[in-house]
């Protein structure tokens, strides 16, 4: 009788163990979801103007399958910078989750972050 508790307890408890498929436990990210999030970030760059007394920054963008940012997003940097980096967070963590979900695929390629960025007539640009 002891063994058959033993072993009653014991397939309880490894069933409550089960691991849980990503896939089932989340929400499925949609291509409309990321785009829309990707529109509200770059409409909050845009509504900040460069200047040469403020400048510019960059900041790694996107999830590509294999890792790594999808490209790089330049700002002036009188945004809030915190504010934004917790845009793009969230952002790439969509992405990254949409990739997972739909088992996407990219070129894999590194994608080099701007060696320079400046202000030129009100506009951040790479200069290369």
């Amino acid at each position: 009788m002891k063994w058959f508790f033993k072993i009653l307890v014991l397939s309880i408890l490894l069933q409550s163990f089960q691991c849980t498929d990503l896939n089932d436990s989340q929400e499925t990210i949609t291509s409309t979801q990321l785009e829309t999030k990707k529109q509200e970030i770059q409409n909050y760059i845009n509504s900040f103007s460069c200047s040469e007394s403020v400048g510019c920054g960059f900041i790694a963008f996107g999830s590509k399958p294999c890792g790594g940012p999808r490209t790089y997003l330049l700002f002036s940097n009188g945004v809030n910078l915190t504010k934004l980096q917790e845009m793009v967070k969230n952002y790439n963590d969509l992405e990254n989750l949409h990739n997972i979900q739909t088992n996407a695929m990219s070129d894999c390629m590194f994608v080099m972050p701007p060696t320079e960025v400046k202000c030129v007539n009100g506009v951040c640009t790479i200069i290369n």
